[in-house]
């Protein structure tokens, strides 16, 4: 009797130890992944610089590090030191939460970003819908964030914000749920195996609805990022700064991380969705150690082309106004998104061989998993 009750404690301990270590190393995870990305976010600054001075026919920073490459470095030692201001009539505590709250939502849809097949915080079978309820915590931070500045400018930028934002969900999202019933799983991993490393298995060239769903997503995730030329939450020219006008500081430079973090993660996303992920061409290194980071590499190869069209795009385009911005959602991209999920589901059931009946029991199983009834 005592003999089974040493060993039962042993094995507790044993278990409780392998949860210790579970524990320790997923939050060891967390914190290179998340200063991984603010690095990234801190890059992007410098991309956005460069980028813009390349096509102006200017050098751009150019002076703090080799080829100015340190500049961000800089801008965010400058944050730190300047003096954070809260506006007398603001509602203080709201004030000092938007931002944290955009920063937070944008971080929190890490967890389910597949960077390579050995490399995810959280395969969740229901990743896609964690995706896009942990991202909708961006648009309300810019709602609050104009809200609680007690300012007009802001108080537009934020309302403009979150109009934009919820409205173009809607194509995004649509366009998301077609490519979802194309793998059969709601898990981002299930995305990227039912595709190929070479450019003909990938889901863009699957067939033409999903081709043109590339482009939905690309434009609505544009709108959703609040970038040129879409960027009306802040537009300069007639906001002085948008939503962000009364902040300062680090609060300032995290409403101007989250962006940039995010533009990041839509790019992942998409090259997750349509470009094939992590999938390295002739499995070259299998899921060993070299071929993870051949994995990383072809990962983050694609996002960067991707976040480099972002940059261009908004220093090619001018910006849109407020009603046309509507417009091309609810006219165009919103009708067209559905009509590519009606017109992909037909493809499936005539062209693969898979009935309605297993779309369906597919989006009813990710539903019970989810904790519907």
């Amino acid at each position: 009797m005592n003999q089974t009750i040493v060993s039962y404690i042993e094995h507790l301990t044993d278990k409780q130890f392998g949860f210790g270590i579970t524990v320790a190393l997923f939050f060891l995870a967390v914190f290179l992944l998340v200063n991984v990305m603010a690095i990234i976010g801190g890059l992007g600054t410098y991309a956005e610089r460069k980028i813009s001075a390349d096509i102006q026919m200017r050098q751009g920073p150019n002076r703090v590090g080799p080829y100015g490459i340190l500049q961000f470095l800089a801008d965010g030692v400058k944050m730190i030191m300047k003096e954070d201001i809260i506006p007398t009539q603001a509602d203080k505590l709201i004030f000092t939460i938007a931002p944290l709250l955009c920063l937070s939502g944008v971080l929190a849809s890490l967890a389910v970003l597949p960077i390579s097949s050995g490399f995810t915080l959280s395969d969740l079978n229901v990743g896609i819908f964690y995706l896009l309820g942990v991202t909708s915590l961006v648009g309300v931070g810019v709602f609050l964030g104009g809200y609680a500045s007690n300012s007009k400018w802001a108080m537009l930028g934020g309302m403009r914000g979150a109009s934009q934002i919820i409205s173009y969900e809607v194509p995004v999202t649509l366009t998301i749920l077609m490519m979802v019933m194309l793998a059969g799983g709601l898990s981002l991993n299930t995305l990227i195996s039912g595709q190929t490393a070479l450019p003909h298995g990938w889901y863009i060239f699957h067939n033409p609805f999903s081709f043109i769903g590339f482009f939905i997503y690309f434009i609505g995730a544009l709108a959703e990022t609040n970038r040129a030329p879409f960027d009306l939450p802040e537009a300069e020219s007639e906001l002085v700064s948008g939503y962000h006008t009364e902040y300062s500081g680090m609060r300032f430079a995290f409403f101007a991380l989250a962006e940039y973090i995010e533009v990041f993660v839509v790019c992942a996303v998409a090259t997750a969705l349509f470009l094939g992920g992590y999938k390295v061409p002739f499995n070259v290194g299998g899921d060993g150690p070299i071929g993870q980071i051949l994995q990383l590499v072809i990962f983050f190869s694609k996002s960067f082309a991707l976040y480099y069209v972002v940059i261009w795009v908004r220093w090619t385009l001018p910006r849109l106004r407020v009603d046309h911005l509507m417009v091309i959602c609810w006219k165009y991209l919103t009708p067209i998104a559905l009509f590519n999920l009606v017109g992909a589901t037909l493809w499936v059931y005539l062209f693969e061989g898979r009935s309605i009946y297993l779309i369906l029991k597919h989006f009813a199983e990710a539903h019970m998993v989810g904790g519907g009834h």
